[in-house]
């Protein structure tokens, strides 16, 4: 399974992803579920994977495929007019793996599940971010609920909804999506270090800060360390239970 993040702010994108992949409790692997296209002073994007690694492969694939040989019809990352066209871009990927693998991987009892994350900016267009499902259609963040989250989600989230905000900082950002994933990595063995972070500055128009935090990276201990005292102060801090 897996772990990803995207948050929508009026200063950027931040965008995370862990890389941990599991077929049993002995079938334990590592692969890189953040992507990126850039043309440098025209547009970016960044894409986060969940579900079946085949599915999630392919569709990364059939992207990067189009963007060296382009189809005689429809867009590509590098044509479309809008993060929209280019989020329809994406869907169209996904839909096309499904035509040519579901059929198959439903008659060995296994379900075509795949999501996605899917942000960027193209020229004057304000940064948006999408949440792009395995029926290749997707919903797009506002300012009332900035982030999406995919894969295993439901320990991180509780932080997310208590703090997010479309105005914090990058860096705040940053620093509460890495505290879900703290929260998520204590409480779920399928999602697992190291984790790929990048944040994006809107009007950047190229990717500038990526980081792979691994199992000792120092900011990453302190975080959890902190974290974790500043949780048992405040539950010491609360009256308890008169009985």
């Amino acid at each position: 399974m897996t772990y990803c993040v995207g948050m929508l702010l009026d200063k950027g994108l931040v965008m995370a992803a862990d890389t941990r992949t599991n077929a049993g409790v002995d079938n334990v692997g590592k692969f890189k579920k953040l992507y990126t296209w850039e043309y440098p002073g025209d547009r970016v994007y960044v894409l986060l994977t969940a579900g079946n690694l085949a599915v999630t492969q392919a569709v990364v694939s059939i992207l990067n495929e189009h963007e060296a040989h382009p189809p005689e019809a429809g867009d590509t990352l590098k044509t479309a007019a809008t993060m929209f066209q280019a989020a329809h871009v994406v869907g169209d990927a996904v839909r096309t793996v499904k035509a040519l693998d579901a059929a198959h991987l439903t008659s060995n009892g296994e379900a075509f599940a795949a999501s996605f994350i899917f942000g960027g900016q193209i020229g004057g267009e304000r940064p948006r971010l999408f949440n792009i499902y395995a029926a290749g259609n997707f919903i797009e963040a506002t300012p009332d609920t900035p982030f999406f989250q995919i894969g295993e989600h439901k320990y991180g989230k509780p932080i997310l909804d208590r703090v997010a905000r479309s105005d914090m900082e990058l860096g705040e950002a940053a620093k509460m999506v890495l505290l879900s994933f703290d929260s998520t990595l204590r409480s779920n063995l399928s999602v697992g270090l190291p984790i790929d972070l990048l944040t994006y500055e809107t009007d950047a128009l190229k990717v500038e800060h990526t980081k792979r935090i691994g199992l000792d990276d120092p900011y990453f201990k302190m975080l959890s360390s902190e974290w974790s005292k500043a949780l048992r102060t405040a539950f010491a801090n609360i009256e308890a239970l008169d009985i």
